[in-house]
């Protein structure tokens, strides 16, 4: 069992990989492996809604999407961590997400999203992290409070003693529910079927 977690901030080991870290950190406890993904500090290309991805399973703009995309194929969970900026996530993790979600379903994984801030934004830039999995019939982790860290520097997110053990608890129900749904398929309870998929227009 493994979750991906992907640090959608601009720096490498900053406040939000302060946060990922203490997720990571619990569920390798649990025998959840893990992995931190970066997508690093160079701009990170948005959707163009060319549909490519919908007949390849790949975007056609061979960077981080289609790295976490091949990374997510053996993955059981996903947390998304961003900064906050301006009240919203990342421009990086936004252009991120609107691509590895346009054109992929994740049937049966579970998600989880994370958040820094110096001090307010965060619940806006969470919200709009967890639209990405209630979208995709991704089952949303949750924890004992909002999944939000407060600080300047990875040193203060340490301080935020409220919200470590925010990340600890998510961390723990993450790899719960994992494990349960395992226990589900060896049971022969798997992920529901879709039906085909119905697009209603407005417009006539």
């Amino acid at each position: 069992m493994k979750v991906l977690l992907v640090n959608g901030g601009p720096h490498q080991k900053g406040c939000t990989y302060t946060a990922l870290q203490e997720v990571a950190a619990t569920l390798e406890k649990n025998g959840i492996e893990t992995e931190i993904m970066w997508l690093g500090n160079e701009p990170v290309a948005g959707c163009i809604a060319c549909h490519y991805c919908k007949t390849h399973e790949r975007c056609f703009r061979n960077d981080c999407v289609n790295e976490f995309l091949d990374k997510a194929e053996t993955a059981d969970g996903f947390v998304f961590g961003s900064p906050v900026h301006f009240a919203s996530a990342s421009g990086a993790l936004t252009s991120f997400l609107d691509r590895a979600f346009y054109g992929r379903s994740f049937d049966g994984k579970v998600g989880a999203s994370v958040v820094s801030c110096r001090r307010g934004g965060a619940t806006s830039s969470f919200d709009q992290l967890n639209k990405y999995f209630a979208i995709k019939s991704i089952p949303i982790v949750t924890s004992q409070y909002w999944n939000m860290v407060h600080g300047n520097t990875p040193e203060e997110v340490k301080q935020d003693l409220e919200g470590m053990q925010t990340m600890r608890t998510l961390g723990n129900n993450m790899a719960w529910l994992i494990k349960c749904i395992a226990a589900g398929k060896a049971a022969s309870i798997d992920f529901p079927k879709q039906e085909p998929k119905v697009a209603t227009n407005f417009i006539r």
